[in-house]
């Protein structure tokens, strides 16, 4: 017996589920690539992925690739060749951009924090104050980690860069995070922002971001690992053309347009707020659930855990009997575990086009898998989901409806 005829729901990391709204701007013919509105669609991606990464003094550059993609740029575009970064690991992914950096010829130098924790913003500052010659060049670090779902404290590791006196550049990954909760680029310290279009941003894979301050600008003067393909300076030039170094990715940009003007008409404050609610109620949820034993969050700290994805380590069981009840029993297909949770855990996104009846049937068919397959864990998880969202938010929208419908 299967319940899952339906639309299917993604709940995992990205890509996101995409809005219809977008799907919709993309279906339409090609345009013309030199004049027409093309040319404004750019302009105004160009600003507003300014806003979003909240930096007046920065530029965005939009690119056909995948996050990966924007990691590559950020390091090409301001380092050469024997150039040292430090790497602020706290999961999976700033290690695997710092692989990257090694790839291309930077030297690595990796501070991790574990599986389970955040970033120690002292710990920052201690190591680049012992770093009296400068040799560290930058400092690479994610704001959220789909893998351990951390969620790290830029604008903290920010002031621990300031208060070493220090010059390397910082570097932070905001794919996971922008769009759900705060980045303040300018006001954080941050001199280069990386991103992709596949998670709060709505869209199907295929853009990434970089945002360059003026600090970074300045070290691209300088870079000896600069490419023709994800170079800024070409990328700054008049013609439409070289905004994407060739052909743009033009239905991509329609449905990225559609969708910031959907997260603009919300409003960011209700899209970071809407993006708490539901991650505290997944959280409630897991909670209750782990009290059999079975399952438990993955990140140690309240304050350290993300509003984008909930890791759960499992103990004793197969997470994957789980999803794969989740998939073909409900049509909700859940993240697996990666990294150090590959096979001992598993993901839940509550990031972009989420609503609150989406992640109360993601949370509901989570619930009943763990009854029909008898795997130890306490009920009532869905009722404290519940319970906390209706404590949290006000029903004076529906009561004036209420008044409204009377009158």
């Amino acid at each position: 017996m299967t319940l899952r005829h339906g639309r299917e729901y993604l709940a995992i990391p990205g890509p996101t589920n995409v809005p219809d709204a977008v799907l919709n701007a993309m279906h339409r013919p090609a345009v013309e690539i030199y004049t027409g509105p093309l040319l404004e669609i750019t302009s105004s991606c160009l600003e507003d992925l300014k806003r979003l990464f909240a930096t007046t003094t920065g530029r965005s550059y939009i690119y056909a690739a995948n996050g990966h993609g924007a990691w590559e740029a950020a390091l090409t575009n301001t380092l050469s060749r024997g150039d040292k970064v430090l790497v602020l690991g706290s999961g999976r992914f700033a290690t695997l951009w710092g692989d990257m950096a090694a790839f291309v010829g930077i030297e690595v130098e990796e501070l991790s924090f574990g599986f389970r924790n955040a970033v120690d913003p002292a710990a920052v500052e201690a190591r680049l104050k012992a770093d009296r010659a400068g040799e560290i060049k930058a400092v690479l670090m994610v704001q959220v980690d789909t893998a351990s779902s951390v969620m790290n404290d830029v604008a903290a590791v920010g002031r621990a860069i300031q208060a070493a006196g220090h010059g390397a550049l910082f570097m932070v990954d905001a794919i996971a995070s922008l769009a759900t909760m705060p980045f303040e680029m300018d006001a954080w310290g941050v001199d280069v922002a990386v991103t992709g279009s596949q998670k709060g941003l709505m869209c199907p894979p295929g853009l990434g971001f970089n945002a360059a301050g003026p600090r970074a600008r300045a070290a691209h003067q300088r870079a000896g690992l600069r490419t023709a393909y994800w170079d800024w300076t070409k990328r700054d030039g008049a013609q439409h053309y070289e905004k994407y170094c060739g052909t743009p990715p033009e239905h991509l940009l329609f449905g990225l347009r559609q969708a910031i003007d959907l997260l603009f008409e919300e409003g960011l404050e209700a899209v970071f707020e809407r993006h708490r609610l539901l991650a505290e109620a997944t959280r409630r949820a897991v909670a209750v659930w782990g009290e059999g034993g079975a399952l438990d969050l993955n990140i140690v700290a309240p304050s350290a855990r993300s509003n984008s994805v909930t890791s759960v380590r499992t103990e004793g069981i197969d997470p994957q009997v789980l999803r794969d009840y989740c998939s073909e029993v409900c049509g909700v297909m859940l993240g697996e575990g990666i990294g150090e949770l590959s096979g001992k855990g598993l993901r839940i996104a509550h990031m972009g086009h989420v609503s609150g009846a989406m992640m109360l049937g993601t949370l509901g068919s989570i619930e009943t898998a763990l009854g029909a397959l008898d795997i130890p864990h306490s009920k009532g998880g869905v009722q404290a989901a519940v319970d906390f969202l209706a404590g949290a938010v006000s029903a004076a929208p529906a009561e004036a409806g209420l008044r409204n419908a009377g009158a």
